[in-house]
């Protein structure tokens, strides 16, 4: 198990208001073995930080999900991770200065690579794995610190990520520092029908 000897309380953020318009049907609800997808991302995510938050689009429906479980939305709808950050970061409780952000859609995640994150994390505002140039938002951590930026980008409609870890004290995460998760499958996000049937065998559930 990776070592996570962190000084500041952190939550996990978990956005699960995506059109899901590729898979035809809403991701948070896909069964995966005997929960949803939503289920499974909360319990594996809530196992490492707590509180969890999850961010839903206004009127969506979402399973039954464990005492503590923070529901919030976004502000304004269609307009990309940060608008989700922005609403999981302001419905975290007062002490918790830190929070992982992952998407509803990826039931591979690792555990010790969020713990390996929150530990490479440490002095910065932002840790983001970023793999041959590209990197990924919903695999990373956010400080608290973090949120006047993101507020201030979104009022400017300037909704790439990518302006966020260029105005903010960024750890852009390799590979090779990613000594948990060997096969990265926590990046594994899911978009379609053949995404989802893969992600079932490789999990033992097909």
């Amino acid at each position: 198990m990776e070592d996570v000897s962190v000084s500041r309380p952190a939550g996990g953020i978990v956005l699960a208001g995506g059109k899901s318009t590729r898979m035809g049907t809403s991701k948070a609800l896909l069964p995966f073995g005997p929960e949803t997808m939503l289920q499974r991302v909360v319990r594996l995510l809530g196992a490492v930080v707590g509180p969890i938050v999850v961010v839903a689009a206004a009127d969506q429906e979402l399973p039954a999900l464990p005492d503590g479980v923070i529901i919030t939305h976004d502000e304004r709808e269609g307009r990309g991770p940060l608008e989700g950050l922005r609403a999981g970061l302001k419905a975290l409780p007062p002490d918790c200065d830190a929070a992982y952000a992952t998407s509803c859609d990826v039931p591979l995640l690792d555990q010790d690579f969020v713990r390996r994150m929150l530990v490479l994390a440490e002095g910065f505002d932002v840790a983001v794995m970023e793999m041959d140039g590209f990197t990924h938002p919903l695999s990373a951590v956010y400080c608290r610190a973090t949120l006047p930026h993101i507020e201030a980008l979104l009022a400017a409609d300037r909704l790439r990520p990518l302006f966020l870890f260029e105005a903010v004290r960024t750890r852009r995460v390799s590979r090779d520092e990613m000594t948990a998760d060997p096969e990265l499958r926590t990046l594994r996000n899911l978009n379609t029908r053949d995404d989802y049937e893969r992600a079932l065998a490789d999990a033992g559930l097909a």
